[in-house]
């Protein structure tokens, strides 16, 4: 009797001790996935930040141009690139108040139904303040010809401002320079002619440039 209740026993402790341990199928179906999926969209506004982070603002103006232009866009997402695109547009490094004028307006006249209208209504005035009081600058008398062409740079009216530039021989500061590098006004080519201007990236990066249509 006792060697039949030991062997009994033996039986039980085996038993219990295959039900307590776990499958490999067991742990398979418990395993979660913890990938996330970004959108295209989602990556593409990723790269505009890391652009103006790097201070390349117009090159991240130049993505937020191209985003307008995709059809795959939801009514919501083209208002927040134009609103971006315009905020970039009137900020420190964008050169372009007219045009960010232009990106707010927008929004109010096709996208007022989208959670940016209200915030575009609001930058549109800022945008017009600054430039009533830029364009009231431009047209005093006192202010010299440097200020001019910074002036004309911070309303978006590039053209006329390297007019001016190359008619009194301007040297514009290094900001200036590099918004212009970027926007495609200035080259690095030992073929081309004309003035250089010294430029330093924000990276530290060193460029001696020539105006791109100058000696092609």
């Amino acid at each position: 009797m006792i060697r039949l209740s030991l062997a009994a026993a033996a039986s039980a402790l085996v038993l219990a001790a295959c039900s307590s341990t776990p499958t490999p199928e067991a742990e398979t179906a418990v395993a979660v996935s913890t990938t996330i999926e970004v959108s295209p969209y989602e990556l593409a506004m990723q790269t505009v930040e890391e652009l103006v982070t790097a201070g390349n603002t117009q090159a991240a103006i130049d993505r937020l141009t191209q985003l307008t232009g995709n059809p795959s866009l939801n009514r919501d997402e083209l208002a927040e690139v134009l609103y971006r695109r315009g905020e970039l547009r009137l900020g420190e490094h964008g050169y372009d108040t007219m045009g960010a004028i232009e990106d707010f307006e927008e929004i109010l006249a096709d996208y007022s139904d989208t959670e940016w209208s209200t915030a575009a209504a609001s930058m549109l005035d800022s945008a017009r303040g600054k430039a009533t009081s830029l364009n009231a600058l431009l047209a005093q008398p006192e202010t010299t010809r440097t200020q001019k062409f910074n002036i004309l740079m911070e309303l978006g009216r590039h053209d006329d401002a390297i007019d001016l530039m190359l008619a009194n021989d301007l040297t514009p500061d290094n900001e200036a320079l590099l918004a212009m590098y970027q926007i495609g006004y200035l080259c690095e080519d030992d073929a081309l002619t004309g003035r250089t201007y010294d430029l330093t990236e924000p990276d530290g990066t060193y460029h001696e440039l020539r105006f791109c249509d100058f000696g092609k």
